[in-house]
């Protein structure tokens, strides 16, 4: 994976790296949007899983203190994902994500671009901040819905850049890339996988 501002440094419990490409094929960006409807679908049917599974993991770990990796895991293979997905849909990388489906912590080594790992906390969960989630989760997802306009604008510059030029421009893919390493940790705080707050950073 690259080292550079495509990688996730902070140490937070879910990390996203992406490991950029030189070039980019002009005729890319004019069909992605069509090419990612299969994952589209999928990420649709495992969004609904994962979510029950989050409230089965709420009751769980404000009633006992921890959440077992059962439920855990697949909400993870979600949020990996997610990530792969949206990597390909914004037109980031030209290589198809896999349909693959591993349910672990650890990121599996099956994609040659996307990276997300997790260092979940299992026992010993702070019950209080569990019970308040979705409350904790507003001012983030208030900072990321602006974040997510800017990400949009810089999308349709980029859109032409890379029809004209074969590449994206460095700062506005390490942007969209900070994007969505931003809403991997958001997902994965949303989730119940840590208790730790995410930072309101894109690196």
């Amino acid at each position: 994976m690259s080292t550079d501002s495509s990688t996730d440094a902070l140490g937070y419990p879910a990390t996203f790296a992406f490991d950029p490409p030189a070039t980019i094929a002009r005729w890319r960006p004019l069909v992605h949007w069509l090419l990612v409807i299969p994952h589209l679908v999928v990420l649709y049917a495992l969004g609904i899983v994962a979510e029950v599974l989050v409230i089965v993991a709420w009751f769980v770990g404000v009633f006992t203190g921890k959440i077992p990796e059962g439920i855990q895991t697949p909400i993870a293979m979600y949020i990996r994902y997610s990530a792969r997905v949206s990597s390909y849909a914004l037109f980031l990388r030209e290589e198809y994500p896999p349909f693959a489906f591993d349910a672990s912590f650890a990121e599996p080594g099956n994609d040659p671009r996307v990276r997300v790992d997790f260092s979940p906390e299992l026992e010993g969960r702070n019950r209080l901040t569990m019970f308040f989630r979705l409350f904790m989760v507003i001012p983030q997802a208030i900072v990321l819905a602006f974040v997510a306009i800017g990400a949009s604008f810089v999308m349709i510059v980029a859109w032409f850049a890379v029809i004209i030029l074969g590449r994206w421009p460095e700062g506005m893919r390490d942007f969209v890339v900070g994007f969505i390493r931003w809403s991997t940790r958001l997902n994965a705080y949303a989730s119940l996988l840590t208790d730790e707050y995410p930072p309101f950073t894109l690196h």
